[in-house]
């Protein structure tokens, strides 16, 4: 990975060409160029995904990290830094009022973009996401974890363990 791209964070695509793709918006948008079968590159939606993703890489994504490794930043509480994402959260359970989706009936490319980072901060405390108001987020974000898109690409594998492999050498 640092071979290709000194960032030394995933993601990183290679292509057959040589160019090298390591931000995540960019690797969804190629793999979305050569098959889309849920048309999430849609013009409809494009421009209003593009500005919800802008809003949770620039502003929640820094005080999701803070919240999400608040030992390593000992200047606040970690409900001090929970609060500065809240107003994101409020945002997108406003957008889910009335939709099953952020932005409309139908999946979107910002539903697939943001879906990781809420799912990230539910996570850190999942009992006080499960507490709070945002009802509509909170079942926008089990719909998600429940469908088979999520499922068919986070299977577990069993890991694997070098001693296992050498004691079946004997």
């Amino acid at each position: 990975m640092l071979d290709v791209s000194s960032k030394g964070t995933v993601p990183v695509l290679q292509l057959v060409d040589g160019k090298i793709i390591d931000e995540s918006l960019d690797v969804m948008r190629w793999a979305l160029e050569q098959s889309d079968p849920l048309n999430l590159l849609s013009q409809q939606t494009l421009s209003q995904s593009t500005t919800l993703i802008d809003i949770n890489d620039q502003q929640f994504k820094p005080c999701l990290d803070q919240y999400k490794y608040a030992v390593r930043f000992p200047e606040h509480s970690e409900q001090v830094y929970r609060d500065r994402c809240l107003f994101f959260l409020k945002q997108l359970d406003d957008l889910l009022l009335e939709n099953q989706y952020l932005l409309g009936i139908n999946l979107s490319l910002a539903d697939i973009a943001i879906f990781p980072f809420i799912r990230q901060f539910a996570s850190v405390d999942r009992n006080w996401f499960n507490s709070t108001n945002y009802i509509n987020l909170q079942d926008w974000l089990q719909q998600l974890l429940d469908s088979e898109l999520f499922k068919s690409v986070m299977i577990k594998y069993i890991p694997w363990l070098e001693n296992e492999r050498q004691a079946m050498d004997f």
